[in-house]
């Protein structure tokens, strides 16, 4: 570990931009980049003396440069900082305000904020600032999140494995914690707490009751230690049936006294580990889970029991929607809502229910999920996935900044002008209690997310999750500046390469809405032709459902029906193939490979069309990338230049496996002009890769 240990004090204190082309850079520093050269510390004073305002001091003054004005880092409550009677109001607990002030009979640049937690927000907001070539002694920032619990939903199992996820082993060392206090952990804390996110879900979704025993609560207490200075409150996901398995009760009903008790004892041990411990994550009766309905009971009442276990310690439950089971005939898009809208007004007022951004499972475009808008009188908490299960895994290049947005930014339809996002930060409803969680990335590999630009999907959930409203490639251009400098070309260059790169993704898997086309149980690669698998809902032909005569997922009226969950305004657009946006064209729509585009060529023709403008993005990041070599360190450079290479190879094999089978099923020839796939749908069937990357449980 000595290794990590020698980077401690480099990570994470600067934003400050490094001209030209820097040495080698393993990724380890992520948005957090040292400048070569800081001359002397910055004249920084702190008010007070807690852990959180001598870390946000400590900050500015290794990473401010030579020549900033005085800095004070303060809280609003002290008395200089009162007297000025700034407006602080309207900032919560954790706005900051960052402007110069007179204190004390000098000139300085006041960092603070209602707590101190405020104050260490201002002071990266500080560094951000000055990162992308602010001038210190005339920044002015004022600005509070819209979203209270802005959380990184770790799928990491107890072995160290991590569902789902591409970036190595867990970052969680379970076997040496709590002796051993990793300094990555506290790496991880300044990371998160550099854009904004203040919590932390250690374990799987798909959870071992193990993770609440005695020794695994110490373990949890070690990084709950760890993250707290940093403003981060730990969570567990629990099981439901850990009463059975760990308590020896005959029952997990949510409605047995019995259940509740040893809820609440085992919620009272915990906090008395973890006095801040924000509460439980729970994935119920979904994906062969146990839950309430095992028992006849419903999610809210199995929310609901929890909630009352936690609520005396001020802990919340984030109960997840995303449920779906085998015996459901009703189209997989629909259950969640069905089972949900009845419980709308029926959790506790300590309940978040998760919603995933979209109604199946994270695919590279998916419609804004129908419950969104649909529950008033529950404060919802949107679900984004970070880590990239459909989207290339670590290996492709997919900025997510503009899926995050795509949903945030969709109109609900059920009140003038309502966003997803007025939902989700409870502007919509007033509701006081709200999130964001986003699926991690982050594992133990040096660059942590497994490539450079897996660290901008980190970065950007953070900023959107702070404020939904941020635009996606402004956060990708600040990204870039404080990933790799203040070089023009570098800065011009990444963020063109990142602007289109998502869409780029659903061009070569799968364009106008088609979704879950990936092979078996990995999610690696194509497999538009799976029809084997025992669960209907898992097979991508449920999904496409392609025939001689067209392709798409009929839930118009003629078909399931999933349309008529939308608010009436959005139902009526998506009710006619010719009025609904074509990019969803086929998620809500079974149409003829004949039919006429916007752009006056067929459905087939344009599908063919997609497919090669996805392959050919690919190419052109590379020529991008290539363009900036000598301008990146080499160590950075080479990767990067050796994912894209794989990338285009991959891209065009979802290209060719996926022509090669609408071929087989619609009996059409390619377009004139068109590259033939590179093999025979045989051949494509027989690829198999039993090892391919993400843990499955």
């Amino acid at each position: 570990m000595k290794h990590y240990r020698a980077l401690i004090v480099t990570l994470g204190v600067s934003w400050l931009a490094i001209a030209g082309p820097a040495c080698a850079d393993d990724c380890y520093d992520l948005w957090l980049r040292t400048p070569k050269a800081v001359a002397g510390p910055a004249a920084v004073t702190a008010i007070g003396d807690s852990a959180t305002i001598r870390l946000a001091a400590d900050a500015l003054r290794r990473a401010l440069p030579a020549g900033t004005p005085a800095v004070t880092v303060a809280t609003a409550g002290d008395p200089q900082v009162a007297a000025l009677r700034l407006p602080f109001a309207g900032l919560g607990d954790e706005g900051y305000l960052v402007r110069r002030v007179s204190l004390g009979g000098r000139q300085v640049l006041l960092v603070a904020g209602n707590s101190d937690r405020g104050a260490l927000y201002g002071a990266f907001a500080l560094l951000r600032a000055v990162g992308d070539g602010a001038d210190a002694a005339a920044v002015t920032l004022r600005s509070a999140p819209k979203v209270k619990l802005r959380v990184l939903d770790h799928w990491d199992n107890l072995d160290g494995t991590v569902e789902r996820g591409f970036a190595g082993q867990s970052l969680w060392d379970w076997w040496s914690l709590p002796d051993f206090d990793d300094p990555r952990y506290t790496d991880y804390a300044r990371a998160n707490a550099s854009i904004g996110i203040n919590g932390t879900v250690l374990n799987n979704v798909n959870a071992k009751a193990d993770s609440l025993t005695a020794p695994y609560i110490a373990k949890a207490a070690k990084l709950a230690a760890v993250f707290r200075p940093w403003g981060i409150k730990v969570y567990l996901s629990a099981r439901f049936s850990a009463p059975i398995e760990l308590g020896g009760l005959k029952t997990a009903d949510p409605r047995d006294p019995a259940v509740a008790a040893w809820w609440k004892a085992k919620a009272d041990e915990i906090y008395r580990a973890i006095p801040d411990f924000g509460g439980f994550l729970v994935k119920a009766n979904s994906e062969g889970q146990p839950g309430p309905r095992d028992y006849g009971a419903s999610h809210a009442d199995g929310a609901n029991m929890l909630a009352a276990a936690v609520r005396p310690h001020g802990g919340i439950v984030m109960w997840r929607a995303f449920v779906y089971a085998e015996t459901d005939p009703e189209d997989r898009a629909k259950q969640a809502y069905s089972e949900f809208k009845p419980l709308d007004g029926k959790f506790a007022d300590n309940v978040l229910v998760q919603v995933k951004n979209g109604a199946i499972d994270f695919q590279p475009r998916e419609p804004f999920h129908p419950l969104f808008g649909a529950m008033p009188k529950t404060p919802l908490m949107i679900e984004f996935q970070i880590t990239k299960e459909y989207l290339g895994f670590a290996t492709h290049l997919a900025y997510l900044g503009p899926l995050f947005a795509e949903t945030l930014h969709a109109r609900t339809g059920r009140k003038p002008g309502e966003t997803v996002a007025d939902v989700v930060d409870g502007s919509a409803e007033g509701h006081r209690l709200t999130g964001m969680a986003g699926v991690a990335n982050i594992g133990r590999d040096r660059d942590w997310s497994g490539s450079t630009f897996n660290q901008a999907n980190w970065y950007a959930f953070g900023r959107l999750a702070w404020d939904p409203d941020l635009d996606p490639a402004a956060i990708a251009r600040e990204w870039a500046g404080l990933t790799f400098g203040n070089d023009p070309q570098v800065i011009a260059t990444t963020t063109a390469m990142m602007a289109g790169s998502r869409e780029a993704v659903v061009d070569y898997t799968g364009a106008f809405g088609l979704a879950h086309l990936m092979a078996t149980g990995h999610h690696y690669g194509p497999g538009p032709w799976v029809a084997d698998l025992a669960r209907p809902e898992w097979n991508p032909t449920y999904y496409h459902r392609a025939d001689r005569g067209g392709i798409g997922f009929e839930r118009g009226a003629s078909g399931s029906d999933a349309i008529a969950q939308y608010a009436p305004s959005v139902a009526r657009q998506l009710a006619k193939p010719e009025t609904t946006p074509e990019r969803e064209l086929l998620w809500f729509h079974h149409v003829a490979w004949d039919r006429r585009m916007a752009d006056g060529r067929t459905l087939w023709e344009d599908l063919v069309a997609h497919y090669d403008a996805g392959v050919a993005y690919v190419a052109t990041m590379q020529s991008q990338w290539q363009s900036l070599r000598g301008k990146i360190d080499a160590e950075r450079w080479q990767k990067t230049a050796t994912y894209l290479s794989i990338q285009h190879r991959e891209a065009r094999w979802w290209r060719d496996a996926s022509l090669a089978y609408w071929m087989s099923v619609n009996q059409r020839a390619l377009p004139a002009g068109v590259a033939p796939p590179e093999h025979d749908l045989a051949w494509y069937k027989a690829q198999s890769f039993p090892y391919a990357p993400g843990h499955t449980s």
